[in-house]
């Protein structure tokens, strides 16, 4: 790990003397870099966002382009894995030339990828994905937002459904980085506020051979319920061994965890009520339908998984900025990010770019209203949300409400 984050430093200085001159070169046009799990932990997750930031982007273009040309996507693997993660973000300013960034999907890799490079080349970046309590204080120059809620939101949520599903004392495993353990902590200090028991609250290190340490720990006192805070590629093996061990058979999961892989790997009989939490707009919201059916023309179905209406959202927020800001330099789109997401100004939304385009080169102020969620930016560029309480009934993801924790 020493090693790990000398060799952050040293980037951090290498990107120092970036800027924003890649952005600041490009004439016409727009390029956002979309830095992605499409390997490792979080790989499930990161195809289907990759198509949502694909979706914002067509739309962009076939209704006008930004800035005068069109908008493109330069791709990055973080393998869900800090260096690498910090590694594809260097390539996609250094090299690439992008104007902003949406990405990562995990809080381990968006907080290295925003201290070391983003932060400091001057490249604004949207995570799509990242949950961890840690961001909002985060140093950051300013550059670095979100188009979800943090989970210092998420834990009062799981809390709540706990509470609703009848658990009174459960124990709580969670992977070991910044997502996890904000997590874990929101979660615990919620619970147990509410008069609720949390037995132990354990950590784990990814990509092991066996969980079943961490299980026992988690199950001495016999709780109720296992509070899973994990990701499918070590959420699956986690799920297996307490089955087959007999730690637990009741389960809440985390947003991490809302996959139909982990379905097909376990077993539906074996899940079947299995409840969890996930950012999710209100159902009867009108962005996010017509959001839904955009991406169903275009994709064929729309997965049950998070962070897909977060990624199409970022692509837009960004070309809004650039566009308000009349440059695809980083600190311009930067400054114009909170115009184009906060109030005052008509309000636009998915689908509704050459509206938007026309309202902005008429000087009138834009409110976008995102397929996620209305993304007004606060001072750390966090944004409120509302949770869906999902559970697995018959071997589906179905959602049972959307609600915004108390």
């Amino acid at each position: 790990m020493v090693d790990v984050w000398r060799r952050m430093a040293v980037l951090a200085a290498a990107v120092g003397t970036l800027g924003a001159t890649p952005a600041m070169a490009q004439q016409t046009g727009l390029k956002i870099g979309a830095l992605m799990s499409l390997t490792g932990p979080l790989q499930a997750y990161g195809e289907s966002c990759l198509n949502g930031a694909r979706l914002a982007a067509d739309e962009i273009n076939a209704a006008g382009g930004v800035l005068g040309g069109k908008l493109s996507l330069a791709v990055g693997d973080t393998q869900t894995s800090p260096q690498p993660g910090v590694d594809a973000a260097q390539k996609l300013v250094s090299v690439e030339g992008v104007s902003g960034m949406v990405g990562a999907l995990s809080s381990g890799v968006t907080i290295p990828v925003a201290s070391t490079v983003s932060g400091r080349a001057g490249i604004p970046q949207i995570s799509p994905a990242s949950t961890s309590p840690v961001i909002t204080n985060l140093n950051d120059n300013d550059f670095l937002f979100r188009t979800v809620p943090s989970d210092a939101f998420q834990g009062v949520a799981m809390a709540q459904i706990a509470q609703e599903k009848g658990a009174k004392t459960v124990g709580v495993v969670y992977v070991n980085n910044d997502y996890g353990q904000g997590l874990a902590e929101a979660f615990s200090d919620a619970f147990e506020k509410a008069g609720g028991k949390v037995a132990a609250s354990v950590a784990y290190e990814e990509k092991q051979a066996s969980y079943r340490g961490e299980l026992q720990r988690a199950a001495q006192g016999r709780p109720d319920t296992l509070v899973l805070i994990a990701y499918p590629g070590d959420g699956i093996p986690i799920l297996r061994q307490s089955l087959e061990g007999g730690f637990f058979t009741k389960f809440l999961f985390s947003d991490g965890m809302k996959a139909p892989e982990i379905i097909s790997a376990i077993g539906a009989k074996y899940l079947d009520g299995s409840a969890g939490t996930a950012p999710e707009a209100l159902p009867d919201f009108p962005a996010s339908k017509t959001f839904a059916q955009a991406y169903r023309a275009k994709f064929g179905e729309l997965p049950p998984k998070p962070y897909i209406d977060a990624s199409y959202d970022a692509v837009y927020l960004i070309a809004l900025a650039a566009e308000k800001a009349k440059s695809s330099g980083g600190k311009a789109i930067r400054d114009a990010l909170r115009d184009v997401a906060n109030a005052p100004g008509e309000k636009v939304g998915p689908g509704d770019w050459a509206k938007a385009k026309q309202l902005i080169a008429s000087g009138k102020d834009v409110d976008y209203v995102g397929a996620a969620g209305d993304h007004s930016f606060d001072k750390q560029g966090d944004v409120r949300g509302t949770f869906s309480h999902w559970e697995i009934k018959n071997g589906e993801i179905v959602t049972v409400k959307v609600f915004e924790p108390k």
